[in-house]
């Protein structure tokens, strides 16, 4: 079909999704990410370190693809012995952090077993409500305090988060258990707390495979790699007495399996209300190139791998940065319109949009929230190799994914792209059915929408021809002046 192009390049060996081994379902969702890395001073660094067990079991977490099922939650305990605060949920707007390596190794959580503190125990529910807890932490002999151990009964009282209450702030689709906890699965979901103290712990049930950006005061902190089961991983220690803020950013996408978020534990001090959230709210629904695939390889020979995966450097999440606006990404490596990589037409992208849990059929989101802008970047698997999808075919069902949003979003601008991996006549059979399906939106009296040519050379590719950490921040900077052209902001 066509002239293929570099896109015949953009994954190695047959039969894979986006450069990755095609197993189970391919289901492809991209995050957006910011590219910067600086190391604070006064951090705790989780490199080199053990993760802390902690012993009080919450509910299962959500299903998920077999090999991948996560240990069972649990709400986290500080590492001084304190108890944890769980987060609950709402938005938050990232600091920027400063610039330096990206290409820093996973850490691996620290153990830090002291002795109890008085602290504030919070735990979240739906729609950013949670109950907080006023107590005294008990010791444990391993580390962080334990349920069983004196002190830290509890007492409920509803709260919000937004109202100035203790507690922390979700960025992305969250599913809020009965008892506080917070599934999440899509790149670049984001946990956003301030608290005042010297130092902060976070509680994870994760499968193992998972990283996070880590982003303490506006610097970035290195990576967090996460351990199988329910640990608890120190985030910073040792800062000065005040209030600070903690921000921490899922780096590899759904297909790696679930995080459950559980609770943030504060060393000698408390949880304190989150950060308000910045008043701008951007969706990305895209595939690989918006998950930050490959974006920290170093060569085009390097396929699919957590380590080289960073939607905190994508273009959606520096974008969303430099306009100081929460993104929400909905992407996934290999998805396409129509069809996913390698024409495959098991579950294309707007088949998972509406989930909360991309794994998970009747996790279904709520869109309460609403937000001012969707970027919509697919079609590059839709084209990318023999098989592809008709003209008409490809309109239709991208119309049917314009109709969709604005039902969703009723207020919202739409810009619809595809790029930078697709050329010659792919990209311009792409690009044709994305204006097609516009033109009929635009008859039928949606005017809030528009098309845009991501004119982006991709130098220096990285894993199997996915951009580079520079082609994210060049197509960053040229998606922030398309949206403030739309939108005046």
């Amino acid at each position: 079909m066509g002239e293929h192009g570099t896109s015949h390049q953009l994954c190695s060996g047959p039969r894979r999704v986006d450069g990755r081994p095609h197993v189970t379902r391919g289901v492809l969702f991209c995050a957006a990410a910011l590219c910067l890395s600086t190391s604070c001073s006064t951090a705790a660094s989780s490199k080199n370190a053990e993760p802390v067990e902690s012993s009080f079991e919450a509910p299962t977490s959500p299903s998920h693809p077999a090999g991948d099922a996560p240990v069972p939650a649990t709400p986290a305990t500080g590492s001084n012995g304190s108890p944890g605060v769980s987060i609950a949920p709402s938005g938050s707007a990232p600091v920027t952090p400063s610039p330096s390596s990206p290409l820093d190794g996973p850490a691996s959580p620290t153990t830090s077993p002291t002795s109890g503190a008085s602290g504030q125990v919070a735990s979240g529910g739906s729609g950013g409500t949670g109950s907080m807890v006023e107590g005294s932490g008990g010791t444990s002999p391993n580390g962080p305090s334990d349920p069983s151990a004196a002190g830290g009964s509890a007492g409920n009282a509803t709260v919000s988060p937004s109202d100035g209450e203790p507690g922390p702030r979700f960025v992305g689709r969250f599913d809020i258990a009965a008892d506080g906890s917070a599934s999440f699965e899509w790149s670049g979901s984001g946990v956003v707390a301030r608290f005042e103290g010297t130092g902060i712990a976070v509680t994870i049930e994760d499968g193992g495979d998972n990283q996070f950006a880590v982003v303490v005061d506006g610097q970035l902190q290195p990576t967090l790699g996460l351990q199988p089961g329910t640990n608890s991983y120190p985030l910073a220690a040792g800062l000065e007495e005040g209030q600070h803020e903690v921000e921490l950013y899922r780096r590899t996408e759904a297909s790696f399996g679930t995080s459950r978020f559980a609770s943030f534990s504060v060393d000698d001090g408390r949880l304190l209300a989150p950060p308000p959230a910045p008043g701008r709210t951007i969706e990305l629904i895209g595939d690989s190139i918006s998950c930050g695939y490959g974006n920290e390889g170093t060569s085009t020979s390097c396929g699919f791998s957590a380590d080289t995966e960073n939607h905190y450097a994508t273009y959606g999440a520096i974008a969303a940065r430099a306009l100081n606006a929460d993104l929400i990404t909905v992407a996934w490596s290999g998805k396409g319109v129509v069809y996913n990589y390698d024409t495959d037409t098991v579950d294309p992208l707007p088949a998972l949009y509406d989930r909360t849990l991309p794994t998970v059929a009747d996790s279904l989101w709520d869109f309460s929230t609403p937000v001012d802008a969707v970027v919509i970047n697919l079609g590059t698997n839709d084209f990318s190799t023999d098989d592809d999808p008709s003209p008409q075919l490809f309109q239709d069902r991208y119309v049917a994914l314009l109709e969709h949003l604005r039902d969703v979003y009723p207020e919202a601008f739409i810009l619809c792209t595809v790029g930078p991996l697709l050329s010659g006549s792919d990209l311009q059979a792409a690009r044709d059915g994305i204006d097609a399906a516009i033109a009929t939106r635009a008859t039928a009296g949606d005017d809030a929408l528009a098309s845009w040519e991501m004119n982006i050379s991709n130098d220096a590719p990285g894993c199997d021809w996915h951009p580079s950490l520079a082609t994210h921040q060049a197509m960053a900077d040229a998606l922030v002046a398309e949206l403030k052209k739309h939108l005046a902001w």
